[in-house]
């Protein structure tokens, strides 16, 4: 099985330096994108792809149910890397409706610890509590935790002392929150950008 792999890696390989000769040197020279994807760890949501990106183009941080909590030091050295050093102009937090992660927050169930790592969607859930029992159907209140968790973490992102001393500096930096839909492949923006301080504190 993993021959395989190593064999779809050369495959991919040679294509690209058919294409373009000189791909693989630009690369190793420098890294410079303008895009941080915050995304979940989930198989069937592949970031580059999705938005029609090469390697390169996009710096991707991804984890269990897309989440950007401001105790986890893993998220928080790639968003510092990202902002400070790499001087991203755009933060994207991607979630997925349908997501594993999310559901299993709230379902009852114990996992061990992704319990605990999952405990912040569980909060959502509590604060939004009326709103989605008031949805009927079991996947729409499910697609709207999906959507709220999103823009709770974009609140996250935007509330960071990195982005905060980024937008004091006067650096161009823009936190969006997106929902990519499995069954279209289809990405859904929430509507929830903020680029400044004072749009952060209205999301609040």
């Amino acid at each position: 099985m993993l021959d395989e792999l190593k064999e779809n890696n050369r495959n991919w390989a040679q294509g690209k330096v058919a294409v373009d000769p000189g791909f693989f040197k630009r690369l190793e020279g420098q890294q410079a994108p303008e895009y941080l994807w915050i995304g979940c760890a989930d198989s069937r949501v592949p970031a580059n792809e999705i938005v029609g990106l090469d390697p390169g183009e996009l710096f991707v941080h991804r984890n269990v149910a897309n989440l950007a909590p401001p105790q986890d030091a893993n998220y928080l050295s790639v968003l510092q890397f990202a902002v400070d050093v790499l001087k991203v102009k755009h933060i994207m937090v991607v979630g997925h409706y349908g997501c594993g992660g999310v559901a299993a927050a709230v379902d009852g169930q114990r996992r061990g610890l992704v319990d605990h790592w999952l405990h912040p969607i569980r909060e959502v859930h509590r604060e939004h509590r009326c709103e989605l029992e008031a949805i009927g159907d079991d996947r729409a209140r499910w697609d709207r935790l999906v959507e709220l968790n999103v823009i709770r973490q974009v609140r996250n992102v935007a509330s960071d002392v990195f982005v905060r001393e980024a937008w004091k500096r006067g650096q161009p930096l823009c936190v969006h929150g997106w929902v990519y839909s499995l069954s279209n492949g289809l990405v859904n923006d929430l509507n929830v950008t903020v680029s400044g301080p004072e749009e952060a504190e209205r999301l609040a």
